[in-house]
């Protein structure tokens, strides 16, 4: 499988994910990593487009076709196999990311759908694999993850501002309700995500810190 960080924290979410798909979870994952170092580096707004429609359509071509040589993609070839959901239903997380580029101002609306594109097409798409319930607050979730991540590496400090109001409501919105059993990684992103809201943006947040693998602990134990 890829490897889609040296967050530690990372390792922590994985294994929370139902056994037989934790490596399409981290594949998943991976794909996330991946498109943000598109962005990362890329100086050219229309280079990074390019790049980013490349994965966009080498998804898609998963569907008709063997993957090509590249490694992330042959692990989706691999940990997808079997599986009633297909990588291509990843594709909107590349849109996602392209609003980045795309757009020069954001309003709350266009931030929402941002997050939503590429956090709550993860979620969703990771639900699906894990067995989720109607009751397990996915698009919320996955929205307020993605927005509180933007929320500490945009560089204009109102639209981090921003993101985070916006991902501190939504956090607090998927995390008031039980989550069922198969999906706490999921849970537990949103949980880690909301524990980094509590920090300054301009400060590191304390990633491996007791406290937030305790609260991580309980909500593998309680879904709460």
């Amino acid at each position: 499988m890829s490897d889609v960080s040296t967050n530690p924290e990372i390792g922590v979410l994985l294994s929370y994910a139902p056994a037989e798909q934790r490596d399409a979870f981290g594949t998943a994952l991976a794909l996330d990593r991946m498109l943000a170092e598109v962005l990362r580096s890329t100086s050219e707004p229309v280079l990074g487009q390019i790049r980013l429609r490349w994965w966009y359509d080498a998804l898609l071509a998963l569907e008709d076709a063997p993957a090509p040589a590249v490694p992330l993609l042959a692990d989706f070839e691999r940990t997808f196999a079997g599986s009633a959901v297909r990588p291509a239903a990843l594709a909107p997380m590349v849109d996602g990311w392209s609003l980045l580029i795309e757009e020069e101002a954001f309003d709350t609306a266009k931030l929402e759908e941002q997050g939503r594109l590429r956090g709550g097409t993860l979620f969703e798409v990771a639900g699906q694999l894990f067995g989720a319930t109607a009751s397990d607050p996915l698009i919320a979730a996955g929205t307020g993850w993605a927005l509180a991540d933007l929320a500490r590496h945009v560089r204009d400090p109102a639209l981090a501002q921003s993101a985070a109001e916006r991902a501190r409501v939504l956090l607090d919105q998927a995390l008031s309700v039980r989550w069922s059993g198969r999906v706490r990684a999921l849970g537990a992103a949103a949980h880690l995500a909301r524990l980094d809201l509590a920090v300054p943006l301009d400060v590191p947040p304390p990633i491996g810190a007791p406290h937030r693998v305790a609260r991580l602990l309980w909500h593998r134990l309680s879904g709460r």
